[in-house]
């Protein structure tokens, strides 16, 4: 299985949660709130990157739910 990550993306005043590499959205909410929750549960179950962009489009937060190969010491 290959690992993807997940994008919180706008989408026509709406947020919508895709899969990197995907055509077309999982899922759309009304809020970027929901769309985070749902993305964030997503990135959990599959040990996966989770990437929130703003309303322009660009990255704004990324979170990192898998096994990071070089953990931050301290």
């Amino acid at each position: 299985m290959s690992k993807k990550g997940q994008h919180v993306v706008p989408n026509g005043g709406k947020w919508s949660v895709r899969t990197a590499g995907a055509q077309r959205a999982s899922k759309t909410f009304a809020t970027q709130q929901e769309a985070i929750e749902n993305a964030r549960s997503r990135a959990r179950k599959q040990g996966t990157e989770l990437y929130i962009h703003g309303k322009d489009g660009r990255i704004r937060e990324r979170n990192s739910y898998g096994r990071d190969p070089f953990p931050p010491k301290g």
